[in-house]
């Protein structure tokens, strides 16, 4: 059993897909984090608008179990720490739904930890996957990749 277990994990390697897809930045907007969401410091947050375009349908075969799609920023921060930021992600269980055509924002909070973005390099965005195997070792890949880096803003006032 253990050998009919290992042969099926070598052989998802021979399987080798390189999905392609599209992704375009609408928009980024910064704005001063309200008092509910951070108790003491002044933060802002990120709000980034996004159309990604992918077929990941290659990704599918008899040992994959389902997909983890994620979104994510990239960029070098004032201080000079590089940052890579998990803004959107879904999970994909059937060939199916592969086919991905979504128009959205970030769905979770996009906050630089130094509390501004001022000063901090432009970003650049990434979609990345996470194949997962029914038997076998995770892998990992990038489907697409927005070509010129995305500035941040200057902070905006919120309107009430």
């Amino acid at each position: 059993m253990m050998c009919l277990l290992a042969a099926i994990a070598l052989s998802s390697f021979l399987f080798t897909a390189d999905p392609k897809g599209g992704l375009q930045i609408a928009s980024v907007k910064v704005y001063p984090a309200s008092k509910r969401h951070h108790t003491s410091k002044k933060q802002e947050l990120a709000f980034v608008n996004f159309n990604i375009t992918a077929d990941l349908t290659p990704l599918f075969h008899w040992n994959t179990k389902q997909l983890f799609l994620y979104l994510e920023a990239e960029y070098t921060n004032s201080q000079g720490v590089k940052n890579e930021v998990v803004i959107w992600d879904r999970i994909v269980r059937r060939k199916e739904d592969a086919v991905i055509n979504a128009v959205g924002k970030n769905k979770y909070m996009f906050r630089e930890l130094s509390s501004t973005f001022k000063n901090v390099a432009p970003a650049h965005y990434a979609l990345k996957y996470n194949v997962m195997p029914y038997v076998g070792v995770l892998t990992y890949g990038q489907a697409a990749r927005t070509v010129e880096p995305v500035a941040f803003p200057e902070s905006q006032s919120r309107v009430s």
